[in-house]
């Protein structure tokens, strides 16, 4: 394999370095644009060997493990031109659907950090193939790899998930014997740590007890195995809006707190002074709680778990207004244009597939305002391109970036249907 010399001419879409290469383009991790590096390459894929020009204002990276750890890829690019890469994936995905529209400046909503995070826990090889291994590696994957970077610390969490990271260690260091890999989720509560376990199997009773000991000795809140509660000594609570609400284990959650307040802002925003809203793959209800503040609400999702918590939220907050849930699998059995004229508004946030079935129903409807949120471009651009097709007007689109360093970008699309549409809406509201 012979080192290629290549120029960097600009960022891909995972945050690596773009260089034409003798055979086409060549994708380089942690390289940036304007940079002149000597690689090896594997196909498409290429490492660093030695920068032979570095870009004068590389920053210094915040993290011991960055270009080891695959969390990050880009904590040496300067901040304007970070935000600006950003900026233009949520352009570019727009663009390649046919969509010229102005996209507003990123909104930076990283805030004190992720609250939520997943250690890797590997049992640590001995050279002593006769001796089990005394520690286990516990940290984050390398990058398009299944090898686990062992780390102390990651400077991207917020300081009270800090804390998870010990416990993540205690709790595979305990499970060694059991020779399984393990997946920890951890995320941090208004009532402490709340740690889902994953990829042990069911637990015996001996198991079992070892484990909430081990619970109590380290404080969490809840300790959970494929989400089956181990031992819960607090309920992990989490605030939306003035709704408190209990975390079913392993439920889905925005990965930062400014990140959740600003996405359920611009919701707020975009649908101005509706009075019936329906929240579609509604989740724990992040926009849900909050939208009940002003509106009356109908929340759709699949996940029961899910939905029982945001209903249980919404019956102890007596300032909201009425908030109403159905299970329904929306990529199945999306709402149809008649049941979908029932509202003033309509929220969707589906996950990072899109939602093609639901965007062409809304397309076909009658609705006056559509607030989509997504955390995938290319498919929020395909599911924007079907509604303009149905006749709405894209007002805004919001770039929000609550995962910094990475790769990934949030955003909330507002769209508006001219009012010489009109249908009659019965209510589902009762």
């Amino acid at each position: 394999m012979r080192p290629q010399r290549l120029e960097i001419t600009r960022l891909g879409q995972r945050g690596e370095g773009v260089a034409v290469g003798p055979d086409g383009l060549v994708y380089i991790p942690f390289a940036l644009p304007g940079e002149t590096v000597l690689v090896e390459s594997d196909g498409e894929i290429a490492h660093v060997i030695e920068r032979v020009v570095s870009r004068p204002d590389r920053m210094p990276p915040i993290c011991a493990y960055f270009e080891t750890c695959g969390g990050c890829a880009v904590q040496a690019l300067p901040a304007e031109p970070y935000r600006a890469w950003k900026h233009g994936l949520v352009v570019d995905a727009l663009r390649k659907a046919g969509l010229d529209v102005a996209v507003a400046p990123v909104v930076a909503a990283h805030g004190a950090g992720r609250r939520r995070a997943t250690f890797h826990g590997r049992a640590e090889p001995s050279p002593n193939v006769l001796r089990a291994p005394k520690d286990a590696r516990v940290g984050f994957m390398r990058a398009r790899s299944h090898e686990v970077i062992d780390i102390a610390s990651c400077p991207v969490l917020d300081p009270t998930l800090a804390p998870a990271l010990l416990a993540a260690r205690r709790l595979a260091n305990r499970l060694l014997p059991l020779g399984k890999p393990l997946d920890l989720v951890a995320t941090a509560t208004a009532t402490g740590l709340d740690i889902d376990m994953r990829g042990l199997g069911p637990l015996d009773a001996d198991w079992s007890r070892i484990l909430s000991d081990l619970t109590v000795t380290l404080d969490l809140a809840r300790l959970s195995n494929h989400g089956d509660v181990v031992i819960e000594r607090r309920s992990p609570i989490l605030r939306f809006g003035k709704a408190e609400l209990a975390l079913p284990p392993g439920a889905f959650l925005q990965a930062t707190e400014l990140g959740e307040d600003t996405l359920a802002g611009l919701v707020r925003e975009g649908i101005g002074t509706s009075r019936k809203v329906a929240d579609l793959f509604c989740g724990l209800g992040t926009f849900a709680l909050r939208l009940a503040e002003h509106a009356t609400v109908r929340a759709y999702d699949l996940e029961g778990p899910s939905l029982a918590a945001l209903s249980r939220a919404a019956r102890m907050t007596p300032v909201l207004r009425p908030l109403a849930t159905e299970t329904r699998d929306l990529f199945r059995r999306p709402l149809r244009p008649d049941e979908l004229a029932a509202f003033d508004a309509v929220v969707f946030d589906p996950p990072r597939a899109g939602a093609l079935a639901q965007a062409e129903a809304l397309a076909a409807s009658t609705v006056p305002t559509v607030v989509a949120v997504s955390c995938n471009p290319v498919t929020f651009a395909r599911d924007a391109a079907i509604l303009v097709g149905g006749g709405y007007r894209i007002v805004g689109v919001t770039p929000v970036d609550q995962f910094l360093y990475s790769p990934h970008v949030e955003l909330v699309g507002v769209f508006r249907r001219p009012k010489d549409r009109k249908a009659s809406r019965r209510s589902l509201f009762g």
